[in-house]
């Protein structure tokens, strides 16, 4: 997978003229928390040479395909991808952080992380956490046997949104560092699950557990009641700096 996925990569490249800037795993292999046939949720962003910023019209600013059984694969290009930073987008915080990089350039990850922590919005980053726990307590997780894939991402929502209430820094995009706010009492069942779901198919069901799901509804309450407390932060000098970090990317992208 990982030649296909570079190979892939490689003729987008050729076949849009564009130059890719970074690809990582954005899904549950990255998250930690793998079944045998999750495919590879494969996020990349891009950028067009010059000439194609000098227009009256903006151009598409997304590439997507059809996905199969292995591969999801898709891309935002350079001027979204940093528009997003500045606001804030936690799927984007993530991305910058996965530990599974199929390709980089030009240093990108790095030039990029040093205005991660200012580009962090607190407040956004609880809302969307908590839009994806809401989905898992109120619909995915309702019924006397649960989907063990749905049961996870809920789990991981509710651990990053406590982190985004309790602490000042972004929260980790893997499920390890995030256990830390686990109670004690519910770690071992989680363990079982995780031993569960690494021989288990994407579709495995388990029994409901009122103790998790207690858990998790805790939670919910908790992070909304908290959402209206924190302070909307606002970009500020973050916004020149992302501006000169897209400026220097377009140059170096075409130039080396």
């Amino acid at each position: 997978m990982l030649s296909r996925i570079q190979a892939s990569l490689r003729q987008l490249e050729i076949t849009h003229s564009i130059r890719i800037l970074y690809a990582c795993e954005s899904g549950s292999r990255a998250w930690g928390f793998p079944s045998p046939d999750s495919d590879f949720d494969v996020r990349f962003i891009y950028c067009h040479p010059p000439a194609w910023y000098l227009t009256l019209d903006e151009g598409p600013d997304t590439l997507n395909f059809p996905v199969d059984d292995e591969l999801d694969l898709a891309g935002w290009e350079l001027r979204k991808a940093l528009r997003l930073l500045r606001a804030s987008n936690a799927a984007l915080f993530e991305w910058l952080q996965s530990p599974v990089i199929y390709h980089e350039a030009l240093d990108f990850r790095a030039r990029v992380a040093a205005v991660l922590p200012a580009a962090f919005n607190r407040k956004a980053g609880l809302h969307h956490y908590l839009g994806q726990l809401r989905r898992g307590v109120e619909e995915d997780l309702t019924s006397e046997e649960v989907r063990l894939k749905r049961l996870f991402y809920a789990l991981r929502s509710a651990l990053a949104a406590r982190w985004v209430r309790e602490r000042p820094t972004l929260p980790p995009m893997e499920f390890g560092p995030l256990r830390e706010l686990l109670p004690n009492a519910l770690q071992a069942d989680v363990d079982e699950l995780l031993d569960r779901k690494a021989t288990a198919n994407e579709k495995t069901h388990v029994p409901y557990s009122a103790a998790l799901v207690g858990f998790l509804q805790a939670e919910l309450v908790a992070s909304q009641a908290a959402r209206e407390t924190l302070p909307v932060v606002r970009p500020g000098k973050v916004a020149s700096e992302l501006d000169a970090i897209f400026q220097a990317l377009i140059g170096d992208a075409f130039m080396r």
